[in-house]
């Protein structure tokens, strides 16, 4: 249980420094929860799609998935309450852990015995590394993947902005396996960014001073060069602005609306503008697009003039976020494993 410990302590770290707000952790076993499928009197051959109904309760009511499991998969009534008195619990780890060790049906799972042995040393080692309060002990959680085969979780953002979950993973034994020929362990999580940029741009507007309006591009400089303008005089001008570490980005057309568009459209602060009689004078137009403000200045002088135009501003997340995930796993043999922390480390 070293590996799963270390992926649920480093997904808490990763919620603490986000600051997004309040999260909780779901945590629970694959194994548990076939296990009370069978003593349910469940078929083992219906085991997964009933799973997929059971990972439903946080969208749904336990009458509605009883309805689904009963009408549509075949379950007996007493069967599916007996499902619902067991996939309805939820509480602190190991409050519930114990109830749930002094419950006889319990003991008369292997299943079950062997879940509930992984889940007792797991949760004695977040409780030593002070992050057990962080996770919430859910028989719920079915993580719908047939590849998981032990620990599940998954985190959920509880703020305003509704995502659904902002991260999750579990143990997955048998995967890797299935790539090669042999057996590799595994354990992983992964952080969705995209709802992480959902929260972020949420909070950004109902903040107090939110006058500062979300841009979809981090650049602070558009370049533009017009008239008989080249590619090369527009290196040689962005080359100077990225030097001094500003965020830059050029253009050449001739058409000076093009340039404005472009710059308007990304919501781009600076223009810095060269046509034909600023190049023959060795000058650029600096123009504030907020106050569309403009003054020539010397070509000399660009970066100094864009460095002093440059308020500070805070750094906001871009709304263009891109639809992918951070993916950490972690892969270990019977005698070693693989040190996770120092995996996000390098990975951050």
């Amino acid at each position: 249980m070293a590996p799963d410990f270390e992926v649920i302590k480093v997904l808490t770290e990763l919620l603490d420094e986000l600051n997004i707000g309040e999260s909780e952790i779901k945590l629970s076993h694959r194994k548990l929860l076939d296990g009370m499928l069978e003593i349910s009197g469940v078929p083992p051959e219906k085991f997964r799609t009933i799973c997929s109904s059971i990972d439903k309760l946080d969208k749904k009511s336990f009458e509605q998935i009883k309805n689904e499991m009963v009408e549509e998969k075949g379950l007996t009534a007493e069967v599916a309450d007996k499902i619902g008195t067991l996939v309805q619990k939820r509480g602190p780890p190991l409050e519930l852990l114990s109830e749930l060790k002094q419950d006889i049906q319990f003991g008369s799972s292997l299943p079950l015995k062997d879940a509930l042995k992984d889940l007792e040393i797991l949760f004695e080692a977040l409780e030593q590394s002070e992050c057990i309060h962080r996770v919430v002990f859910d028989l719920s959680l079915a993580r719908g993947l047939d590849y998981y085969t032990g620990v599940i979780f998954e985190a959920i953002y509880k703020g305003s902005t509704q995502v659904g979950s902002i991260a999750a993973g579990g143990r997955y034994d048998n995967l890797v396996g299935m790539f090669c020929n042999r057996q590799v362990p595994a354990v992983g999580v992964s952080l969705r960014i995209e709802r992480v940029y959902d929260i972020m741009e949420e909070q950004q507007r109902l903040e107090k001073d939110g006058n500062q309006s979300i841009r979809a591009t981090e650049t602070e400089v558009l370049v533009g060069i017009c008239e008989q303008g080249t590619l090369g005089q527009a290196a040689n001008l962005v080359n100077k602005l990225w030097g001094a570490n500003i965020k830059a980005e050029f253009m050449v057309h001739k058409k000076l609306t093009k340039h404005t568009d472009r710059a308007k459209k990304s919501r781009i602060p600076l223009m810095v503008i060269v046509g034909d009689q600023e190049r023959r004078a060795n000058q650029v137009r600096i123009k504030d697009m907020q106050t569309n403000k403009e003054d020539l200045v010397d070509r000399d002088s660009v970066v100094k003039e864009v460095q002093r135009r440059l308020k500070p501003t805070k750094r906001i997340w871009s709304t263009c976020a891109p639809q992918w995930a951070i993916m950490i796993f972690v892969f270990f043999n019977q005698d070693k494993h693989t040190n996770s922390s120092s995996i996000v480390n390098d990975v951050c």
